[in-house]
C-alpha cells in the first residue's frame, strides 16, 4: 500500500462552516474524477478483508464515498458485514448483518435503512469503515454532527475496540479539525492515492 500525500493546506475553527465547505467540495467532484477515485478507494479496501472477520460498514448517502464494491467482494471472500442500527433516542450504534434480500429493511433514520437481523455492539467488531466530511491530519474526523460514532466507540473504551478506518476522497482531509476531548481518532485513512496509517496517540 502507499502512503496517501500530504493533508490539504484548510483549516478552520468553526465545524459548521467546516462542514458546509467540505461536503460542496466532495460534491463538485466531476464524475469521471469521482468514479476513478472510487474505485481506486475501494481497490485498496479490498486489502483490509480477512476471512471470519466481523467488518462494519455504512450506508452511503447523499454523496459520502460508496463502498459497494468492497462489501461484495467481502462478502464474497467470507468475512461477516456489519450496517449501523439507529435506535429511537439513543446514540450508541448497533450493528446488524448486510441484508441478503431486499425485504430485511425495517425504516430509515436520518434517511439511512435499518434493517433487520442480531445485532452486536461495536466491539464485536474486528474493523470499522466509519463515514465522515472531513479528516485532520492527526486523525480527528468530522462526522455529521450526530456524535453517534463517537458515542458508540466510547462504550468500547474498557473492551477491545475494533480498528477504525476513513474511507474518504483527498478533498475531504484539512490539516485540522475543531475536536473536542471525547473525540475519537481512526486508525488510518484509505483514499485515492493511498493508505495512511496514523501514529498512535
Amino acid at each position: 500500500m502507499f502512503t496517501a500525500p500530504p493533508f490539504s493546506s484548510r483549516s478552520f475553527t468553526d465545524k459548521a462552516h467546516l462542514r458546509r465547505q467540505l461536503r460542496q467540495l466532495r460534491k463538485n467532484l466531476p464524475k469521471p474524477v469521482r468514479q476513478k477515485a472510487e474505485q481506486r478507494i475501494n481497490a485498496l479496501a479490498k486489502k483490509t478483508i480477512k476471512r471470519g472477520k466481523n467488518i462494519g460498514v455504512y450506508w452511503a448517502v447523499g454523496s459520502e464515498l460508496c463502498l459497494h464494491s468492497f462489501i461484495q467482494a467481502a462478502l464474497k471472500r467470507g468475512a461477516n458485514i456489519y450496517l449501523p442500527y439507529i435506535e429511537r433516542q439513543q446514540k450508541r450504534l448497533w450493528f446488524t448483518p448486510y441484508p441478503q434480500h431486499s425485504g430485511s429493511m425495517k425504516t430509515k433514520v436520518h434517511n439511512i435503512p435499518q434493517y433487520s437481523g442480531k445485532k452486536i455492539r461495536a466491539h464485536r467488531l474486528h474493523t470499522l469503515f466509519v463515514p465522515l466530511v472531513g479528516l485532520d491530519q492527526q486523525g480527528y474526523r468530522l462526522g455529521q454532527g450526530g456524535g453517534y460514532y463517537d458515542c458508540t466507540l466510547a462504550a468500547c473504551q474498557h473492551r477491545l475496540q475494533p480498528k477504525i478506518i476513513a474511507a474518504a476522497f483527498a478533498c475531504q482531509t484539512v490539516q485540522k479539525v475543531p475536536y473536542e476531548p471525547h473525540d475519537y481518532r481512526v486508525n488510518a485513512w484509505i483514499g485515492e492515492y493511498g493508505y495512511h496509517r496514523f501514529q498512535a496517540a
